[in-house]
């Protein structure tokens, strides 16, 4: 099975710059479409942003022109470059090699989920 591995996360301040990494550990074939979500405590997992195979991508309202999903040269690696960086924006951060948009929403029907990589912005 696919294990999605994120790295990357820290605490910054607002206005600074991030750069998380994902590696998709058994997956040996690229995949129409990856994503990133992210997840505050007691609160549901949401999408962040969409990159298909063909290297459209699709992001969340909260993120355009901030953030930036991009692939790697090897078809398990996923990168997300975060800039000017808002307290709203701290929380745990998800990878999957697997996703669609719902209504314009961003979803998986990946059931495995990596430990996430943690992302704090401060005032």
């Amino acid at each position: 099975q696919v294990q999605p591995v994120e790295s990357g996360g820290r605490s910054v301040e607002t206005g600074g710059s991030l750069r998380l990494s994902c590696m998709f550990t058994g997956l040996t074939y690229a995949t129409f479409c990856m994503a990133w979500f992210r997840q505050l405590p007691g609160k549901e997992r949401v999408g962040v942003a969409t990159i298909e195979s063909g290297g459209r991508t699709n992001y969340a309202d909260s993120v355009k022109g901030r953030f930036t999903i991009s692939k790697g040269n090897a078809v398990n690696t996923l990168y997300l470059q975060m800039d000017n960086l808002k307290p709203e924006d701290s929380a745990m951060y998800y990878c999957q090699s697997d996703c669609f948009l719902d209504d314009g929403n961003i979803k998986t029907a990946a059931s495995v989920w990596g430990q996430g990589t943690l992302v704090t912005v401060s005032a």
